[in-house]
């Protein structure tokens, strides 16, 4: 695996290759999560075109003045819409908020639709019109390869292929434009994102503006992960961690500060939080309790999971 802190797999092997390419891709994503917890996948399926135009509308955005920004933050709304300020979100365990500021684009049904009440508006950016667009596509792209990622992972768990599929449908996933502004003070004791894990069933991340990305690998020790070019990285996220009664992990990670001759450089960060239904049962898989693994977890649903998790980070009252 070289110097690489993470495996790297080939999504097109799996939506597009032969049955033995196909069954080794679910065996070398499975292993990936069992073992690291996190994962790099190329031919993934997202244009770099659509990255790259959401990236620049992001940093147009957070460019703009601390006030014309504020503008849309929507109270109430626990930061899963629209816009939320800087030092506002903590890890669980931490009091000290961590130094970023970050906008939010959730799943949007129509108005008919039996989830419309469930599911706030997004915050439209008067001075950036495309903001919101672009930033919707990528979600139905990130939605799509998600997708495809989570049936490798059911036939890892011998479940059916589309075990995930009627619980992600119209899911309440999260595209987050994450800024993390240059350093201009000794921090006081916060990092740009201290350590935590992610609350949703997987992450996709597209490569950030600078590095600073590690996670904790099994022996205690903190690895830097630096994705290729069109590289995405995917991590295991709670709700399937649970689901899985950690037969897959959910890994620590964190995004640390630069060497201090670095600290004028801001980072910009795109990840794609994939949640199911609100409704969707995460008691552990009867397959993965035995005795080795006596049950881990009291069932809860994830809209439950969803609502504890975002009072323990501080985004939610």
């Amino acid at each position: 695996m070289s110097n690489r802190a993470i495996p790297l797999v080939d999504l097109s092997k799996y939506v597009s290759g032969s049955e033995s390419e196909k069954k080794q891709f679910v065996q070398e994503i499975g292993g990936a999560f069992q073992e690291y917890g996190f994962v790099g996948v190329i031919n993934h399926g997202i244009p770099e075109s659509l990255v790259d135009e959401f990236y620049k509308l992001s940093k147009e955005f957070f460019a703009m003045d601390v006030d014309t920004k504020r503008r849309y933050e929507v109270a109430g709304l626990a930061g899963q819409r629209g816009y939320t300020s800087f030092g506002k979100e903590h890890a669980k365990q931490s009091k000290v908020a961590d130094l970023k500021e970050f906008f939010q684009i959730g799943q949007q049904v129509s108005d008919d639709h039996p989830k419309a009440a469930e599911y706030p508006s997004n915050v439209d950016v008067d001075e950036l019109p495309a903001f919101s667009q672009k930033g919707m596509e990528l979600y139905k792209s990130f939605e799509k390869s998600g997708g495809a990622l989570l049936e490798a992972i059911a036939e890892y768990l011998d479940l059916s292929k589309d075990y995930f599929t009627d619980k992600i449908n119209d899911g309440n996933s999260i595209l987050r434009a994450i800024h993390y502004p240059p350093i201009r003070e000794e921090p006081k004791s916060a990092i740009r994102a201290e350590q935590h894990e992610d609350i949703n069933l997987i992450t996709l991340l597209v490569g950030a503006s600078a590095g600073g990305l590690q996670l904790l690998n099994a022996d205690g020790e903190w690895q830097d992960i630096i994705p290729e070019e069109n590289e995405i990285v995917i991590n295991v996220g709670d709700m399937l961690q649970r689901l899985t009664n950690n037969y897959l992990k959910s890994t620590t990670h964190r995004v640390v500060n630069p060497p201090r001759s670095e600290w004028h450089k801001p980072r910009l960060s795109i990840p794609f939080f994939l949640h199911p239904i609100g409704e969707m049962d995460l008691t552990c898989l009867d397959a993965c309790v035995t005795d080795d693994r006596p049950i881990a977890y009291e069932p809860i649903t994830a809209g439950g999971y969803l609502d504890e998790r975002l009072r323990e980070i501080g985004l939610k009252k």
